[in-house]
Parts: C-alpha cells; structure tokens; sequence
C-alpha cells in the first residue's frame, strides 16, 4: 500500500532515535547508525516527520504531478479537507477558494459533504451490526496498521469508503466522469489511501497542505492578489467536524455513551494502539471504534504550522459555525439524497508485516551483547527508541536496530574504551620516562666509568702519601690539621669513585633462584641502625624464592634502608614488607622520616641528584637501584608525604620484581 511516502535524508540523521519511538509499526530500521523507513511495514502516518528536530524525514512531493495534471488541459477538481482552516489560520475560505482557482483549478470543493455522507453510512452500520464490532475507517493509517499487524481482523473493518474518496465519487457523479480529482489535506498516508487497488482511479493525486503552501510560495500566489470566491457545491454541514477528535460521532449523531460502552473513540499513537490490541482481544467490548492516529486530522503532518491542538481546533470550530449558520438546509438534504444510492463501499486486503519472535537462545545472545546480562541490567530507559531492553533486542534479532542504540551500553562501552586509552597512556608515559632514564644512565654510566678510571689511580696516589705524611705528623705540628682535612676529603673522594665505578658497572644480572627473606636479613645486618629507630620486618610471601640476582638486589635493599634511617634523625619506625603474587615479589621499604618534598619527586632517580647535606651523599644510590630494578625487569614507586599538617609524614619504597626471568 506505501511506495516510499517518506524517506531519511542521511545527511541530517542525528541518531536520536526519536523516529523509531514514535513508529507505531516500528517501521524504521537503523543501519550504521542511520534511520531509515522500512517501507513495506510503513504506514505512513507522519509520525516520524512530526517529531523529527532536524528536518531528517522527507514526504514524497506530488507537487510536479499536479503542475502536468493542471497543464493537461483535463477539468480538474481540487476536493479540500475540513482541517483546512487550521492549516490556513490566515487566509479565510473565499480567498483560499480564490488561490485555487487561480491556480487553474476547474472546481474547488468541500470534503466536508463527503463526510456527511460517510456519516450516514457509519449510522446505518452501527444499528444493523448484531452485535458485531467495527473500527472505523476515517483514518487510513489505521487501516495499513490493521492489514499490517493485525490482518486477521480485517473483516472488523468498517466496508465503508473515507471522506476523501467519497467526495471523489460525488464529484463525478455530479460533474462527469471525465474529471480529474486532487485532493488537498493534512495527511501523509492519504497517498497511500489513494493507490490503494480496492479504490483505485477514484482520486488522481494528493498532496498535503505544506505543499500546496510551497506551490503558493513557488507562484508567488498571495490572498490579497486574488478574487475571493465561494465552493463549489455541493456543501457540507456536520461533516466537517469530522477532523476533530470524535467528530465522526457528532456528524453521525452518535453518542458515545459512558455506561454501555458500545461506541469508543480516541486519538493519538499510544491510546490507538492500546484500543486495536484491545480490540483484537475482546476486552473492549465495543461495537465502534473511532480511532485516529493523530490528534484529531487538525494535528496531521501535512499541517506544519505551529499552532497547539486547541487553536485549530477553535479555527475548525468557528469555520463549521459559519458555514452551518449560511447552510441551505433544503439544498444540503436534496444533496443528500441525490446522492443516495452512491456506492461509498470498499474492501480491504490483509498484508501480514508480522515477523515470527526469535528463539529464546538467539534472544538470550542478543540481550547478553548489549550488556544485558541479569533483569537488573534491563533498565528500560527507552533512549533507544524501544520501551523494554527485550524488545531493542528483538528488533536487533529481526534486522532492524544495532547494538549501539543502547545508550547505557554505549556509555559503558566507551567508559571501557577511555579507561583502556588512559591505561596506555600510562603505559606509554613510563615505558617513555624509562626509556630516558635508560639513556641518561647508559650515557652517565659510560661517563662515570671514564672518569673513575682517570682519576683511581692518581687518587690513589694522593691517599697512600696523605695518610703516610698524617701518620707521620707529630700532634702538635700546625700541619696535623691541614694533613687531617686533606686525607678526609680523599677518602671521600675515593667513595664517590667507588659509587661511580659501582654504577657503571650495571651492565649484568646474574639470576638465581634466592630466599628473599635471606636478601632481607643480608641487607639488615650489613647497616648499622640507630637506637632510636624501631625496625619491623613482615615476610608475607607465600613462596619465598625468586630468580634474583643476590647481591644486586641486596645492594638494591640496603640503598632504600640506609635512605631511611637517614631520613629519621629524630628517630622513627623503619618497616620492611615482603610479599608475592602468582609471579611477582614484591618489597617494601617504608620509614616514618621527613618525607620527600613534591617538588623532589621527578628527580629522586637522577644521577647526583640528593637532598642529604654536602658529604653526607654522592647523589647515585637512587640511579644505581632504579637501573638494578629496571634490569631485573622490575619495577619501582615511590610515595611520600612531606606535609605534617596533611598527616604523617613518611616515604615507601616499593620494588616489584619478576619471580622468574
């Protein structure tokens, strides 16, 4: 029945899925994040070019068809649809009758008396139905959604042709069958009523009220340009209410009464599909039903103005007032009954669009892709245009929704995917400040061992004859000082070439299989700790043995002890921890000292680099552990706080290393 009445333009698709929550037939289908209509499930309500923000849902323009049907040289009678007046709040029926026929039009005609006709016919079915119950057929996006999705109660149709068509077949009946019919109106699916085979060549073409304002715009036609004029006849009275919500029963002089039930109306996507379900069922109990998909015809998406329901609803109101005041009654019902035996039947064909509900298995799948793994995953926030996580699911089984229209599961996705990106930023930041520090040791290494090698062995020298001419000095000689100062500052000198060559030295781990609480107790008993300090051991490893390098990674512990003690002048608690993983070892080395500054952080592992006084440190200890960890493929942190006012103050050093090379 649809032929791509409306169609996505890709371009300005936004991926809101508005479209998809407002299909009543579900048929639009997102593929790669685009909304596209499914045109054979499409029953061209309009619902989705109402509330689409970005303009994405097109009509299908008729507008060239009608300029070659008016060039023609066929008469041609435009039938226009009560909605008018809402569609049109400024220009009133003589001018809009004027623009008309200016435009080339033979007739101009109100659909309001086919209406009135319809009228009739839906009062003669409800007191012949015995009991049968009907849907009413004044909406023809109700009709597709019944032969769609409900073709089974096809037969529940009312057999009674809309307004449109009925106006048609008045039309000829009184003007000659050689006339063209256009008709004019707020509705979308009316094209798709008129290609309908059960009413074929009744009406010519349709088009909305939008673009009969386009070819206004297009011709520069205005209503202050042109001679007002009336209708044609013949006139409508009550009919033409009928584009206001319950308007069919005021026209028919049907009441819908509240306490037998037997006649329901209503409008509006969600209420007509709750009324067609109950329906189906049996629970309404009804023998009409007047259902239309919008809000009343006035709230149709051929009218793109942005008047709210009740202003076009008055509009309507007031032009039916005026026109039934100006009546010819005598006329109006000689009319009526010129055009009695007019055949305003029609069928209706079943064209099934349900699809069958997937296995239980494939929906389970479905629902654990989208990250629905327990009822308390479903959250049915509907941001994916369906109500229910099962029913998005079910659309993904049958083609026509992605996994990514779930918005939860998107925001964990990306979440994940920014978490993931953080992570290797990370990475890649260490394996970076590891790679300049790599080359500063290597570089600083090479020079080291330079420059221990020049000066051991004049140093040596120097310390041999300093301490011979120290130890040959009388007490009281004026010399003893100045010999004292000069053989100090050799020895110092003779440990920082010590570091230096111990430095360079970092070229080879020699793995073995050690204790390590072994490597704790080395390094322990190789430094003299203070009184005033309490040391605390803790082995927590479940596995004691790791392929190490011994005495490297005992240099490695008693560099971070003796950094510890030195930090607790005043005394403190040093604690050394042990404890392992699947294939980790990890030691910690904590004390409870003045802490490292935040500015000292970045440069704690630089050669030279210290905060001890002038002679108390060379400045490598740091550099030496950190290129020890880094070869052992290890790996080394540091947190410390220096604010008493923030806490405690203390460092840990925590050295992770490999179990096994």
């Amino acid at each position: 029945m649809t032929a791509n009445y409306v169609t996505t333009v890709k371009e300005r698709c936004r991926m809101c899925y508005t479209c998809v929550r407002e299909c009543p037939a579900k048929a639009i289908r997102v593929v790669t994040g685009q909304a596209e209509v499914v045109d054979e499930r499409c029953i061209a309500c309009g619902n989705c070019v109402l509330v689409c923000s970005q303009d994405a849902k097109q009509v299908r323009s008729s507008t060239d068809e009608l300029e070659s049907l008016l060039r023609s040289g066929r008469r041609v009678a435009v039938c226009l649809a009560p909605s008018f007046p809402a569609a049109f709040p400024d220009i009133n029926d003589e001018q809009l009758a004027g623009m008309l026929r200016t435009m080339g039009f033979a007739l101009v005609l109100e659909v309001s008396f086919g209406a009135d006709l319809v009228a009739r016919e839906y009062r003669r079915l409800l007191g012949a139905t015995n009991g049968r119950g009907f849907i009413a057929t004044t909406c023809p996006a109700v009709i597709s959604y019944v032969e769609k999705y409900y073709p089974e109660f096809v037969d529940s149709l009312a057999p009674i042709v809309s307004p449109m068509v009925a106006t048609a077949r008045v039309a000829r009946q009184m003007y000659g069958d050689d006339l063209a019919v256009v008709f004019i109106g707020p509705c979308i699916a009316k094209k798709a009523e008129a290609a309908s085979p059960a009413v074929a060549g009744d009406v010519d073409e349709v088009l909305t009220f939008e673009e009969l304002q386009q070819i206004f715009d297009a011709r520069g036609l205005r209503p202050d340009q042109v001679e007002p004029c009336a209708f044609d006849p013949p006139y409508g009275g009550p009919g033409g209410v009928f584009p206001i919500g319950r308007g069919l029963l005021q026209a028919s002089n049907i009441e819908e009464d509240l306490m037998n039930g037997e006649v329901v109306a209503t409008q509006g996507r969600s209420h007509v599909l709750d009324a067609i379900q109950e329906f189906a069922s049996g629970d309404l109990g009804a023998k009409l039903l007047e259902a239309l998909c919008c809000e009343g015809c006035i709230m149709g998406p051929g009218i793109r103005n942005s008047l709210p329901l009740f202003s076009r609803r008055r509009l309507v109101q007031l032009y039916v007032c005026k026109r039934m005041e100006s009546l010819d009654q005598w006329h109006w019902q000689e009319n009526l009954r010129r055009t009695g035996s007019l055949d305003l039947a029609r069928s209706f064909e079943a064209d099934d669009q349900r699809t069958p509900l997937p296995e239980a298995d494939q929906l389970q799948e479905v629902m654990a892709r989208i990250g629905k793994d327990s009822p308390k995953d479903q959250l049915n926030c509907g941001a994916c245009g369906y109500d229910t996580c099962r029913e998005h699911a079910v659309a993904i089984c049958k083609g026509l929704a992605e996994n990514t229209m779930c918005l939860p599961y998107t925001i964990d996705q990306l979440c994940q995917a920014v978490r993931e990106v953080e992570a290797s930023n990370r990475q890649l930041a260490e394996a970076q400040d590891a790679l300049i520090q790599s080359e500063k040791l290597a570089s600083m290494g090479q020079l080291a061992a330079g420059i221990a090698h020049e000066v051991n062995n004049p140093l040596g020298v120097v310390l041999m004859y300093s301490h011979l001419l120290l130890d040959g000095c009388p007490d009281d000689s004026p010399l003893q000082s100045d010999l004292t100062m000069i053989t100090e500052q050799a020895d110092r000198c003779k440990k920082i070439v010590a570091g230096l060559l111990h430095f360079a030295r970092q070229n080879k781990v020699v793995r073995y299989p050690a204790d390590v609480r072994d490597l704790v107790d080395r390094a322990l008993r190789a430094i003299r700790v203070p009184d005033h300090i309490k040391v605390c051991v803790e082995h927590q490893l479940v596995d004691p043995i790791a392929e190490v390098d011994r005495d490297q990674i005992v240099q490695v512990l008693t560099n971070l002890v003796t950094n510890a003690v030195a930090a607790m002048e005043t005394g403190g608690t040093l604690t050394v921890q042990t404890s392992d993983a699947a294939d980790q070892v990890v030691l910690r080395v904590s004390d409870t000292g003045v802490g490292i500054p935040e500015e000292n952080m970045k440069k704690i592992f630089d050669p030279f680099f210290t905060t001890k006084p002038m002679g108390k440190g060379t400045g490598l200890g740091l550099a030496v552990i950190y290129g020890i960890v880094k070869m052992h493929s290890g790996d080394i942190r540091v947190q410390s706080q220096s604010d008493p006012s923030a806490g405690p103050t203390g460092t840990t050093f925590s050295v992770v290393l490999p179990r096994r090379e």
